[in-house]
C-alpha cells in the first residue's frame, strides 16, 4: 500500500497525519510530500522516511498512489497561499488512488460538512485508511 501525504505551508496537518499513521503502518509505505520545504521539514519530524518538497515530486507520487491525503486545498489551484499550482491540482484530481480530503475553512466551505477540530477529522480520515 502506498499513502501520499501532501501538505504545505507550515505542514502541521501533514505531520499529524503522519506521525498517526506510522502508529499504524509500514514507515515504508507513508510518503510526505511538502509544496515547500518548511511542510517537509516538519514532516519529516515523524519519523517518515519518504519525504520530497516540491511539484515534481507530488506529480510522481501521485501515479501510483492508494491514497492520497491532505487538505482539501490541494485539488485547487492557487490554494495555500498559492502553492498548489495547476500541476499538483491536476496530479491529485487525476491519480486513480482515492483521495482523503480534509476540510479546512479558510480555503473553500463544503456545504454540509459539520464544524470539528483538526485533530477529529485526521481520525476521520485515518479510519478511512486503516479499516
Amino acid at each position: 500500500m502506498k499513502i501520499v501525504i501532501i501538505d504545505g505551508q507550515g505542514g502541521s496537518m501533514g505531520r499529524e497525519i503522519a506521525q498517526r499513521l506510522l502508529e499504524k503502518t509500514d514507515k515504508e509505505s507513508v510518503y510526505c510530500i511538502g509544496t515547500n520545504s518548511a511542510a517537509t521539514q516538519n514532516m519529516l519530524k515523524s519519523g517518515a522516511v519518504n519525504c520530497a518538497t516540491g511539484e515534481n515530486p507530488v506529480c510522481v507520487a501521485c501515479r501510483d498512489a492508494d491514497y492520497i491525503i491532505g487538505p482539501i486545498g490541494i485539488v485547487l489551484v492557487d490554494a495555500m497561499l498559492g502553492e498548489i499550482t495547476p500541476a499538483i491540482a491536476a496530479a491529485v484530481s487525476n491519480s486513480p488512488a482515492h483521495k482523503i480530503l480534509i476540510p479546512v475553512n479558510r480555503c473553500v466551505t463544503v456545504a454540509g460538512v459539520e464544524e470539528k477540530s483538526m485533530s477529529t477529522y485526521i481520525d476521520m480520515a485515518i479510519d478511512r485508511i486503516i479499516k
